[in-house]
């Protein structure tokens, strides 16, 4: 049973598209993390807040 590697390529040239790069919490500075947190923090004490109402 013949196994194929399909390899990509490119023509002459023509260069290798850029990657995206994948967004992630660790890229992040301290600053914008601390914010997110507090962000949801305050979502969930509204919603205790709305609940016991």
């Amino acid at each position: 049973m013949p196994t194929h590697a399909h390899h990509h390529h490119h023509h002459p040239g023509h260069s290798h598209p850029p990657a995206a790069v994948a967004p992630s919490i660790l890229r992040m500075s301290a600053a914008q993390r601390l914010a997110i947190a507090a962000a949801i923090s305050a979502v969930l004490w509204v919603a205790v807040y709305w609940a016991m109402s």
